[in-house]
């Protein structure tokens, strides 16, 4: 007879090997109907896409990739919608994702990167819901994964498609977030996850055509928000030819990026053209983007409609106050007081103040304040890039037509940033020094901004050592609106002077 340990051998021998029987055939295989399903869901026909995901699962029931195709999914949904109901459905889902990817083979590079990309998704979502500690440490697991995953294969070009925006983001960040940088753990920098973002740009590489779209949406924003060159991309968006008909996610960041860009019409015609089929993930925020639109060029009414449709439909939190604003200053310069004054206690009571929009919109409501409505009209049409009709407002007067301090700041700020806009830099640059010297130890956003902006103007010039000067100084100034994303730019601004 077998000895109590002679069994007891067997045993973990048996259930070793059943172990191994069990886990040896799953794979990650991106085969032909997973490509397709994710160049649905990447659209943000997500029903189309889940459909493919499951036939996937009945063609090989071993394949993981499906498990990180629901992630996107899931994902999308929550991030663009931020509904608390769907939250409680979908965000246990990104463990079950993890546990299922993890099952695979540490020799496929999917391994390491299909995790990766399931905690990056998840830590977005725990920003947007107000999780921020949760989302520090899902960042940094995916980086540390993303990392090694470079290391073990560094011909995987998906691997830079992550890791460069990370490397960037990182370097960059502004002092209220530098928690987030220590648990990275790393030193940023923009320079070198540019270079490998471009690699994934350029390649040929089989995954970097399949990663394509993604690939584009992550460099259009980098390169617009840190690399701070608007005309490069959308300069790459046309000649890339990009679909912002049928492909939702590329035709949101290319309206987006447009509306940030002063570039209204353009943004107009992309909202309205997109193909508006069924097939697509409902999400209010189109409505939120075409309000901005349709503000910025006094459609007043059209706007009023959108920003109303948008705050009784979105469930979220993210730019709720900045929306109770803007449809407040549509009504007040209709001379609707009572419905501007109903919309500015939206903005004291919904939403969340952890966006430097909402922050300032929360601060201008408790003001009591309303702005000058002449200010107001030239602020809005100057941020739709209508600056012929912006800068006809103003041009008769002077800062002593003001006798409000701040209608000073923000008259003289806002001349000097419509002449920057249309290149007049010599008056841009006498504008926003006047106003740094009005507001630099006040809490509006304006001196500190006017300090960017000639910081950009100098570095447009190639004058780095003036365009640095001036960008410290937008750092050094303290306690003022915007503080974080000014921060930001600015350091992205550094960096890029200093060829860091």
């Amino acid at each position: 007879m077998k000895s109590f340990a002679q069994r007891l051998i067997c045993f973990f021998l048996f259930s070793f090997c059943f172990f191994i029987a069990a886990y040896a055939d799953k794979v990650y295989d991106f085969d032909a109907t997973c490509q397709q399903a994710y160049k649905e869901i990447t659209s943000l026909r997500l029903a189309n896409g889940q459909k493919l995901t499951a036939q996937a699962r009945q063609e090989n029931p071993d394949n993981l990739i499906p498990d990180l195709l629901d992630s996107y999914v899931d994902f999308f949904v929550l991030f663009f919608n931020e509904d608390p109901a769907e939250l409680k459905v979908r965000e246990p889902h990104f463990d079950q994702y993890l546990d299922k990817l993890g099952d695979g083979p540490d020799s496929s590079p999917f391994y390491n990167y299909s995790r990766a990309v399931v905690l990056i998704q998840q830590a977005c979502v725990e920003i947007k819901f107000g999780e921020r500690w949760s989302a520090g440490w899902d960042f940094r697991k995916a980086f540390s994964l993303i990392k090694d995953n470079k290391k073990k294969f560094p011909a995987f070009m998906p691997n830079n498609m992550l890791y460069g925006p990370m490397q960037i983001v990182a370097g960059t960040i502004p002092d209220g977030y530098k928690w987030l940088a220590g648990l990275f753990g790393i030193k940023g920098s923009i320079s070198s996850g540019m270079a490998l973002m471009q690699r994934v740009i350029d390649s040929d590489d089989v995954y970097a055509k399949l990663f394509a779209n993604e690939a584009a949406f992550y460099y259009c924003y980098v390169m617009f928000y840190m690399q701070n060159q608007p005309e490069q991309v959308f300069k790459f968006i046309n000649q890339r030819r990009f679909d912002l008909v049928n492909n939702h996610l590329l035709a949101y960041m290319a309206a987006n990026l447009a509306i940030n860009n002063k570039m209204n019409e353009y943004a107009r015609s992309i909202i309205q053209n997109r193909n508006n089929s069924s097939a697509y993930m409902q999400t209010p925020v189109w409505n939120f983007e075409l309000a901005y639109v349709q503000m910025r060029h006094l459609e007043l009414a059209d706007a009023i409609r959108n920003y109303e449709y948008y705050l009784s439909h979105f469930k979220g939190k993210f730019y709720v106050k900045d929306a109770c604003e803007k449809l407040s200053w549509c009504y007040y310069l209709q001379g609707n007081m009572s419905a501007a004054n109903n919309a500015r206690q939206m903005v004291l009571k919904r939403g969340n103040t952890d966006t430097d929009a909402d922050k300032e919109a929360y601060k201008n409501a408790k003001s009591g304040r309303w702005p000058n409505a002449v200010l107001l009209k030239a602020r809005i049409l100057n941020d739709g890039g209508y600056n012929d009709q912006a800068i006809a407002l103003l041009q008769d007067k002077t800062a002593g037509d003001f006798s409000d301090p701040v209608d000073q700041l923000e008259f003289t700020y806002r001349t000097g940033r419509i002449y920057d806009d249309m290149n007049h830099n010599d008056s841009a640059v006498k504008h926003y020094l006047t106003a740094i010297s009005l507001g630099e130890n006040r809490t509006e956003y304006y001196a500190s901004r006017a300090a960017l902006q000639i910081g950009m103007i100098y570095e447009k010039q190639g004058n780095k050592a003036m365009a640095i000067q001036y960008y410290k100084k937008c750092l050094a100034m303290q306690n003022h609106d915007y503080k974080d994303s000014m921060d930001q730019k600015a350091k992205s601004g550094i960096a890029r002077c200093s060829g860091e």
